[in-house]
C-alpha cells in the first residue's frame, strides 16, 4: 500500500519547487499543471496567492457590465438564458440608447468602479447597429472617463476597428472552455471563430478580455487547456464565471461546483498566468462567502453589480471585502 503521507509529501514538494521556479520567471508546462490537481489544496492556494502577490502586488480591478441588448440570440449555447432554443424567463429587448448608456456609466464611475462594459446578445451586431453604440461610445467618453470595454460577440475586424476610434479600449470575448469540449456546450459556432474575433480586435489594437465557465460538466484538464490557450493568446484580463444553471436550458440540473473545486480550478490558473487580472465574474453570489476564499486562492479581480440574467452583488458590499483582504482598487 502506498503511504498516503508520502503521496501528499511529494506533491507538495513538486507545488513548492514550482512556486519558486515561477517566482524567478518560469513558464509552467500542462504535465506540471496536471501534478497540481493533486496538491493539497490549502497550500496550493497559499503558494497561488504569493505568486499573486509578487507579480500583482495588492491591486484589485473592479468592472461591471449592464445588458445592453436581451434575449433573442440565435446562438443554442446551452448555459445560456437569452437563446431562442430555449425557454426560460429572460427579458427582451433591443439595443438600449445612448442615454441609458451614459446614465449607467456615470453611476459607476462615481462608486468607483473601475471599467464598464455594454455586453449585448446574439452572435454579433449589425453594422447599422455597430454604428449606432459607437455613436453612443463617443458621446460617453465626452461625458465620462470609466474605462470603456465592450462585449458585441463574433465581430468582423471591419466592425471591430470600429470600436477603438469610438473609445473602446478593451473587447471581451469568452473562449468558455476547451477546444476539445467547446462542442458540447455551442454547435451554432465554434472555438476557432472565438478565436478568430479575438486575434481580429487584438489587430484592431484593443486589449482583449477572454475567459470561461466552469461547471458545464468539463474536466479540471478542460480547464487548464483553456487557461494555457489564453496564456498562448496573450490575455492579462481573465474572467472565471461559475455556472449558475438556468431553468429551461439543457443545463438546469447540473450540479454547482463546490467553493474547494473554484480555488482549486483559480490556484491553478494563476500557476500559469501568474501576471494576469484574474476575475471572478458570474456565479459568486451562490456562496456565502461571495467569494472571499477564491479571493485568496489567487484571483484579483471582479465583476461587481448584476450579472446579464442573474442578479449579483453591489458594489458597497464587495468594497468592503476587497478593502478586509488588503487590496486596493486600481486598475491591473
Amino acid at each position: 500500500m502506498v503511504d498516503n503521507r508520502n503521496f501528499i509529501c511529494y506533491f507538495k514538494n513538486i507545488m513548492l519547487k514550482l512556486k519558486q521556479k515561477i517566482l524567478n520567471g518560469y513558464k509552467i508546462a500542462k504535465n506540471e499543471a496536471l501534478d497540481l490537481v493533486s496538491a493539497k489544496l490549502d497550500t496550493l492556494c497559499k503558494s497561488a496567492n504569493e505568486i499573486r502577490q509578487k507579480f500583482c502586488g495588492n491591486s484589485f480591478d473592479v468592472c461591471s457590465i449592464v445588458n445592453g441588448k436581451s434575449g433573442k440570440c440565435s446562438e443554442n449555447c446551452k448555459y445560456c438564458a437569452q437563446s431562442v432554443h430555449y425557454k426560460t424567463q429572460t427579458e427582451e429587448y433591443p439595443l438600449i440608447n445612448t442615454k441609458k448608456i451614459i446614465n449607467d456609466a456615470i453611476s459607476n464611475q462615481k462608486q468607483g468602479i473601475l471599467r464598464f462594459s455594454v455586453v449585448t446578445s446574439g452572435k454579433n451586431l449589425t453594422d447599422t447597429e455597430i454604428d449606432k453604440i459607437c455613436k453612443s461610445y463617443k458621446k460617453l467618453s465626452q461625458t465620462c472617463s470609466i474605462n470603456l470595454c465592450a462585449s458585441h460577440g463574433l465581430l468582423s475586424y471591419e466592425q471591430l476597428i470600429k470600436l477603438k476610434p469610438a473609445g473602446i479600449s478593451r473587447y471581451h470575448c469568452n473562449i468558455e472552455t476547451s477546444k476539445k469540449y467547446f462542442h458540447n456546450i455551442c454547435t451554432s459556432h465554434t472555438y476557432e471563430d472565438k478565436i478568430n474575433t479575438i486575434k481580429n480586435a487584438q489587430k484592431a489594437g484593443l486589449e482583449v478580455c477572454s475567459g470561461c465557465i466552469i461547471g458545464m460538466g468539463e474536466t479540471i484538464s478542460d480547464r487548464i487547456d483553456m487557461f494555457f490557450d489564453l496564456r498562448k493568446l496573450g490575455i492579462k484580463s481573465v474572467p472565471v464565471n461559475v455556472l449558475n444553471p438556468i431553468k429551461g436550458t439543457p443545463f438546469e440540473n447540473l450540479k454547482v461546483l463546490s467553493s474547494d473545486e473554484i480555488c482549486r480550478t483559480i490556484a491553478i490558473a494563476r500557476f500559469i498566468l501568474p501576471d494576469v487580472a484574474l476575475r471572478l465574474a458570474g456565479g459568486r453570489g451562490l456562496f456565502k462567502d461571495k467569494g472571499k476564499k477564491m479571493f485568496m486562492s489567487g484571483a484579483n479581480a471582479t465583476i461587481s453589480g448584476d450579472m446579464l440574467t442573474t442578479v449579483g452583488i453591489s458594489f458597497e458590499k464587495d468594497k468592503k471585502l476587497i478593502k478586509s483582504l488588503g487590496f486596493e482598487i486600481k486598475p491591473i
